[in-house]
């Protein structure tokens, strides 16, 4: 970064950023969006908080950015199957089944609500490229014929998340790759496919 006068400050980089960004997920997950400071992730990383604002302009772009080194890379699945899909894309790394997940979405739901610089970033680099990935997901899936004709998609792409959001923040069940699992095999997946025609048993001869 070059400052007015010319001179060249450094930069945060490689472990050093990691190390902020862990601290800065660390003070998340304790205190909140809201009660967290530039300060205090600079004092849990042992940096300046000039150190910080040479990096990220503010805590939105820092708390952003520590979401996005949680989440890790993303890997579109292609099981050929929407519930192979569902299931590598929900219930693996980065996923939906684990209690830093759920408790992330806790830390920061207030801020998305009234925090608009937050909010807009959140849902650009966090949200987005998950967002894509569902996308192609339920594209590929309504392609090949799984999902009915009919289906909503705007309705029932995010539909797993909140309901496992809901479980989290409202009833205080943590969530774990098998409650995922069942949600998708026993809520997801019925409510977007196709019914499968009934079985009719073979009729008996009738004997003379």
């Amino acid at each position: 970064m070059t400052t007015t006068d010319g001179t060249v400050r450094p930069r945060v980089r490689g472990d050093r950023e990691r190390e902020v960004l862990e601290a800065a997920l660390e003070v998340l997950l304790e205190d909140g969006y809201d009660r967290l400071t530039m300060d205090a992730v600079a004092t849990r990383a042992r940096a300046s908080k000039a150190t910080l604002y040479r990096r990220w302009t503010s805590k939105a772009s820092l708390v952003v950015d520590a979401l996005r080194q949680a989440k890790g890379p993303l890997e579109v699945p292609d099981t050929g199957s929407l519930r192979g899909d569902l299931h590598a894309l929900y219930c693996g790394s980065g996923g939906l089944g684990g209690p830093t997940a759920t408790a992330t979405l806790s830390s920061i739901v207030t801020a998305v609500g009234h925090d608009p610089e937050f909010a807009a970033a959140f849902r650009r680099d966090v949200l987005g490229p998950r967002l894509e990935a569902s996308h192609l997901v339920w594209a590929r899936a309504r392609a090949r014929g799984e999902v009915r004709d009919d289906l909503d998609l705007e309705l029932v792409e995010p539909a797993l998340a909140a309901i496992v959001l809901h479980r989290a923040v409202v009833l205080g069940h943590a969530p774990d790759p098998d409650t995922v699992s069942r949600l998708i095999d026993q809520i997801i997946l019925p409510a977007a496919t196709p019914p499968r025609p009934a079985h009719r048993a073979p009729e008996q001869k009738e004997h003379p």
